[in-house]
């Protein structure tokens, strides 16, 4: 049997989310962790905005059976986190998309 990078929506309850939680600290103070935030780019929109700035972000959301694995793991701006929350990374896509169509349409007025 293979193993999955991702939980089954069955099984997440507190206990597991804090679990991975935990293992996303720990890899927060990693050398892998430093390395993908030394340019300070955000993920998500691509702003640099400094390694102080960045969070840590699953592109799979912990609460939709993301883990807190390399692969999992971006960094990213306060902003984007805070707005992304739960959504998984095609939905975040998808409202950029739709953020940049409605700013294209009100300069075109």
């Amino acid at each position: 049997m293979k193993k999955r990078d991702y939980l089954s929506i069955d099984c997440i309850d507190e206990g597991v989310i804090k679990a991975e939680r935990n293992k996303a600290r720990s890899l927060r103070k990693t050398r892998w962790w430093q390395q993908k935030t030394a340019s300070g780019t955000c993920y998500y929109c691509g702003r640099e905005v400094g390694y102080a700035n960045l969070t840590m972000d699953h592109i799979i959301p912990l609460a939709r059976g993301g883990r807190s694995t390399r692969d999992n793991l971006v960094p990213c701006c306060k902003e984007c986190n805070t707005r992304k929350k739960g959504s998984l990374t095609v939905e975040w896509e998808e409202y950029l998309q739709s953020l940049d169509r409605t700013h294209k349409g009100s300069r075109e007025e």
